[in-house]
């Protein structure tokens, strides 16, 4: 009620725990803190906050104009209301080393549970556009090694990204992914893979956690939980989903609303007001402003 009763440092113990159990951890992308709720009564292991998802909210494309700042601050109004352990896109880590290390801190304190940072370079566009390009990899380990120092929590996950499958090939992006490993990546986020063989191939050559990057419309087959858990991956990530959902529904209910000049057609299709004010926990608010303000004064001298 009001807030998540977890502390950022049992969210971050609780992700590690779950990555050391060896099954697949599924982690769907928030659309919002609400969604993140949702994400969580529905009973996933984590949530996740895409960038190109905080950006698209803020009506940009995904091509590094949003700021650490604007992500930290929206990332704290996530892990204000859900216990479920958070992990953050954190693009390059916006800017040379020194800005990997403030943005992990800012991160922390932020109460996420880890974030990942990515070998583009400057500005960095969507992982499944053409036309990438990566840093020279002893830059990229010089970014992961200012992150690792900078952590302050060594449960705080730090995920390395590299899209140098798109543009070295996939031979150079297992060796970029062992070389993030050796500058403190605690896990791997291997973007564009190409096919299931491929993900296999990644996955007996890098011995830390591996994320699997399940966005639609993009270069990878969408592959199920089930393959994903035999091929050894820890981690399942669906991180433009929910948006893709909602900003169908309400494309097409506005359309039908303009069309037909009411909502009526469109009442079945919407969450109703009962199940909003349960996840929000109005019944808990009102219990806690009870407990408030319904009191006797005792008596004075």
């Amino acid at each position: 009620m009001l807030h998540t009763r977890t502390t950022a440092a049992e969210r971050r113990r609780d992700l590690r725990t779950k990555l050391a159990s060896g099954r697949l951890l599924r982690v769907p992308g928030a659309l919002n803190p609400l969604s993140a709720k949702l994400i969580e009564d529905t009973g996933f292991d984590a949530c996740y906050l895409s960038g190109a998802v905080l950006a698209a909210d803020l009506g940009l494309p995904d091509i590094g104009l949003t700021t650490s700042t604007e992500i930290a601050a929206r990332a704290q109004q996530f892990t204000r209301v859900t216990g479920l352990p958070a992990l953050i896109d954190a693009d390059t880590g916006f800017g040379e080393p020194m800005n990997a290390a403030r943005t992990v801190q800012l991160m922390e304190d932020a109460g996420l549970a880890g974030l990942h940072l990515e070998d583009q370079v400057n500005p960095k566009r969507c992982g499944h556009l053409d036309g990438k390009a990566v840093v020279e990899r002893e830059e990229m380990a010089r970014r992961l090694r200012a992150a690792a120092d900078a952590r302050r929590d060594p449960d705080f996950l730090l995920m390395a990204r590299t899209d140098a499958r798109s543009v070295e090939g996939l031979d150079a992006a297992i060796d970029r992914a062992r070389a993030y490993v050796d500058a403190g990546a605690d896990a791997i986020f291997p973007e564009a893979l190409r096919g299931e063989a491929e993900f296999a191939a990644f996955r007996d050559a890098v011995d830390v956690p591996l994320l699997a990057n399940m966005t639609e419309f993009g270069k990878s087959p969408l592959l199920g939980a089930a393959t994903l858990e035999r091929l050894g991956y820890n981690i399942a990530l669906y991180p433009v989903t929910l948006l893709r959902l909602a900003m169908g529904a309400v494309e097409d209910g506005l359309r039908t609303l303009a069309a037909d000049g009411t909502q009526e057609a469109l009442l079945p299709r919407m969450q109703p007001r009962s199940r909003l004010y349960e996840l929000l926990g109005y019944d808990q608010y009102a219990a806690f402003d009870s407990s408030v303000h319904d009191f006797t004064l005792p008596p004075g001298d």
